[in-house]
C-alpha cells in the first residue's frame, strides 16, 4: 500500500513541475502582453494625434471602440455557450432586459467611462506621451481613495507611503514640464499643455471612481464581467453617439463618419477596444508584482519611444519625478502581510494570481493591484 502511494507520488511530481513551468511561461508571456499594451495605446494614439494631415473625430473612435468592444463580448459569451443563438439571446434577455433595475446601474460608469475614454484623447493630443503615461498612474492614487470610501477598504502603510511617492513624483514632473512647457509642445501650435492637464486629471478621478463603482456591482452580481461589458458597451455607444452629435455632429454630417481614418487610426481603435479585454483575461496569470512591474516598465519604454519618436527631452528633473512614480507603483502593488507591511517580492512572483477575486496567503487577504474593471475599460 505503501510503495503504491510513494508510485503515485512520484507519477504527479513530474506533473506538478510541468504544470508549474506553463504557469510560470504564462505569467511572463501576460508581462509582455501588460506592457506592450500599456504602451503602444498611449504611443500610438500620441502619434496619429501629432500626424500632418486630415484629423479624424476622436468622438467616432469612441463610438467605434465602443462597438467592437460589445461584438468581442457577445462572441465570447457565444463561445461559452457553445455557439447556441438561442441560449445566447435567453441570457442576454434575462441580464438586460429582464433585469432592467439591474442594468441602469451601469448608466453611471458607463457616463463616466465615455467621457474617461473622450478626455484620454484630448490629453494625449496636448500632452507628451512620456508626461501623460506619468501623470496618469494618479489613477492609482484616485482608485485607492474610493476603494478606501466606497468600498471600506484597507491600505497598509506600504501603500499609503506609495500614494504619497506617488503624488510627489507627478508633482516634480508637472514642474519640470511648466518649465519646458514651450519646447514640449513647440512641434504644433495647436497643443495646449493646461488643457491637457485638466483632462488627465479629470480622466484619473472619473477612472478611479467608475472602476470602484463598478467594482462594487460586480460583487453584489452574478453576471459575468462579459456581460457586464455588454451592458456597459451598449450605455456606452449610447452615450458616445449623443457626445459625437453634440460635439461634432455638424462636421459629421459634412465630411463622414469615418474621416481622416487610416490603417494607424483603426490600429488605436482595435487597441483600444481590445486591448482592454485582453488584459482582463492575461492578468489571470500575472500576480501584483508583476502588474506593477509591467506598469512601471511601460512608463519606461514611452519615455524611450518619444524620446526617438517625438524629440522628447528627458532632464535630470523628468528622470526624478519618473523614478519615483515607478517606485511608487511597484510598492503599491505589493500584497498586503498580516502585519500591515508587505510581502517579499520573490514570495509574490512565485505564487499564481487570479484577478477575479482577492487571493489569500497566510491568513492575509492581497488585494489585488487595481479594480478588474478598470484593467477590462
Amino acid at each position: 500500500m505503501a510503495a503504491g502511494t510513494r508510485n503515485q507520488a512520484v507519477e504527479e511530481r513530474p506533473t506538478s513541475r510541468g504544470q508549474s513551468e506553463v504557469n510560470r511561461r504564462l505569467k511572463y508571456i501576460s508581462l509582455a502582453v501588460l506592457l506592450v499594451q500599456n504602451a503602444s495605446l498611449i504611443l500610438s494614439i500620441r502619434y496619429v494625434r501629432t500626424l500632418p494631415g486630415d484629423r479624424f473625430f476622436t468622438t467616432s473612435a469612441v463610438v467605434m471602440a465602443e462597438v467592437l468592444k460589445v461584438l468581442a463580448c457577445l462572441l465570447i459569451i457565444l463561445l461559452q455557450k457553445r455557439f447556441s443563438v438561442k441560449d445566447t439571446a435567453l441570457l442576454l434577455l434575462e441580464s438586460i432586459v429582464f433585469q432592467y433595475k439591474d442594468t441602469l446601474k451601469l448608466a453611471v460608469p458607463s457616463l463616466i467611462y465615455t467621457l474617461q475614454n473622450n478626455l484620454q484623447y484630448v490629453a494625449i493630443s496636448n500632452l507628451p506621451a512620456a508626461t501623460f503615461q506619468v501623470t496618469y498612474q494618479l489613477k492609482i492614487h484616485t482608485t485607492a481613495l474610493f476603494s478606501v470610501l466606497m468600498l471600506g477598504k484597507s491600505l497598509s502603510r506600504v501603500q499609503w507611503v506609495s500614494l504619497l511617492l506617488l503624488f510627489a513624483g507627478v508633482a516634480i514632473v508637472q514642474v519640470q514640464q511648466e518649465g519646458n512647457k514651450e519646447a514640449s509642445v513647440s512641434d504644433s501650435s495647436n497643443q495646449n499643455y493646461m488643457v491637457g492637464l485638466i483632462a488627465v486629471v479629470i480622466s484619473c478621478l472619473s477612472s478611479g471612481f467608475a472602476g470602484v463603482y463598478f467594482e462594487k456591482i460586480l460583487k453584489g452580481s452574478s453576471a459575468s464581467v462579459w456581460v457586464r461589458n455588454v451592458q456597459l458597451g451598449i450605455f456606452g455607444t449610447a452615450l458616445g453617439l449623443l457626445g459625437m452629435w453634440w460635439n461634432d455632429g455638424a462636421a459629421i454630417a459634412e465630411r463622414g463618419l469615418l474621416f481622416g481614418y487610416t490603417d494607424i487610426v483603426w490600429c488605436v481603435i482595435f487597441n483600444q477596444a481590445f486591448g482592454g479585454l485582453l488584459v482582463a483575461v492575461v492578468v489571470k496569470y500575472a500576480d501584483n508584482i508583476l502588474k506593477g512591474f509591467a506598469t512601471s516598465s511601460s512608463i519606461i519604454v514611452s519615455t524611450v519611444v518619444s524620446v526617438y519618436l517625438f524629440g522628447f527631452h528627458v532632464d535630470l528633473l523628468f528622470m526624478v519625478g519618473a523614478g519615483l512614480v515607478i517606485g511608487a507603483v511597484y510598492m503599491y502593488s505589493l500584497p498586503k502581510s498580516p502585519s500591515g507591511g508587505s510581502s517579499s517580492p520573490s514570495s509574490s512572483l512565485s505564487s499564481s494570481a487570479s484577478s477575479a477575486s482577492p487571493r489569500k496567503d497566510g491568513g492575509a487577504e492581497m488585494e489585488p493591484f487595481l479594480p478588474k474593471s478598470v484593467l477590462v475599460k
